[in-house]
């Protein structure tokens, strides 16, 4: 069976700099496993590779969907079995990189959802939603799949209307399609965590936030508003955006925003780090005990078994 290296870990460990050297020695393609990288024109706050990285190496699930798309961690499953498969066919090696736990658990354990999709009813519940409001297609939700309804928001527009999309097409509601059993993956994973000292990691996080807002965050999300995406959408109630919108909205000042922001993004490493020591198969680095990337990269080369 084919072995697939995962490079998983928290915000802000330096997965992107680790990855991009590994990927030079195991002539590698990238796989990304971050769930607001996927959306168009969210750069600075999803920390994406640069153009120059992203030219570099060639990676997988950047820039794939504006950010009023629906897109799930079922779909990138599915896709990026695809994708590894048509890597191994080039006769190259795949590396999947990321810190969103359920997109990573999507693609090796499996998490089913229904292929369906058609875009004459997609766009007749967006319209519908339009005139009748969210509120009103949350309701419908409640009739036709109560237990769908009950696990999301009532303002999560992308997701109720994935639902009611789904319950239209197939005549089936959404939740029994989460009953199907999973099918795990045809390779085998092999799992590099990156870890820092918590302090260490807090710092450098705190760095990172610092430098996003002088690289252009807040104009970031000003683009964003003015090609008409704002806080309502799934894809931009995540740290650092969110933050942004409330204070564009004077509900928080400046500074407010920028200490939020540096403090939802340790929450949000924190986590991170929760879901992946639950999981045994992870072998832990210490990104902290080396020099440089190249060092650092040359142990997780040692960690991993032969390709």
């Amino acid at each position: 069976m084919s072995k697939v290296l995962f490079i998983v870990g928290p915000t802000g460990v330096g997965k992107t700099a680790v990855s991009l050297e590994l990927a030079k020695r195991l002539d590698a393609e990238i796989v990304s496993a971050d769930s607001r990288q996927v959306y168009r024109y969210m750069n600075i706050g999803t920390a994406k590779p640069s153009p120059e990285q992203l030219a570099a190496v060639p990676h997988h699930f950047i820039d794939i969907v504006n950010p009023d798309e629906y897109y799930s961690a079922g779909q990138f499953g599915h896709e990026a079995r695809q994708v590894i498969a048509d890597i191994f066919a080039r006769g190259k090696q795949p590396l999947v990189v990321g810190g969103s736990g359920l997109y990573i658990r999507a693609l090796v354990d499996g998490l089913f959802e229904p292929k369906s999709a058609d875009d004459t009813i997609k766009g007749a519940l967006k319209e519908e939603a339009r005139h009748m409001g969210i509120r009103a297609m949350y309701e419908k939700l409640q009739r036709i799949d109560p237990a769908t309804a009950k696990r999301l928001h009532p303002t999560d527009t992308q997701r109720i209307l994935r639902a009611l999309e789904v319950y239209q097409i197939t005549g089936r509601p959404f939740s029994e399609y989460l009953k199907i059993p999973p099918q795990p993956a045809e390779f085998e994973p092999v799992f590099i965590g990156l870890f820092l000292e918590r302090r260490k990691l807090y710092d450098r996080i705190e760095a990172r936030v610092d430098a996003m807002i002088a690289a252009g965050f807040m104009e970031e999300v000003k683009d964003l508003q003015q090609r008409g995406y704002g806080p309502h959408l799934n894809a931009l109630r995540t740290v650092g955006y969110k933050e942004a919108f409330l204070h564009l909205a004077n509900e928080l000042s400046y500074a407010e925003m920028i200490n939020r922001f540096k403090q939802k993004s340790r929450n949000y490493a924190k986590r991170q780090l929760t879901w992946f020591r639950k999981d045994p198969r992870v072998q832990w680095v210490d990104a902290g005990s080396y020099a440089s990337i190249t060092d650092l990269a040359g142990e997780v080369s040692r960690a991993m078994p032969k390709f």
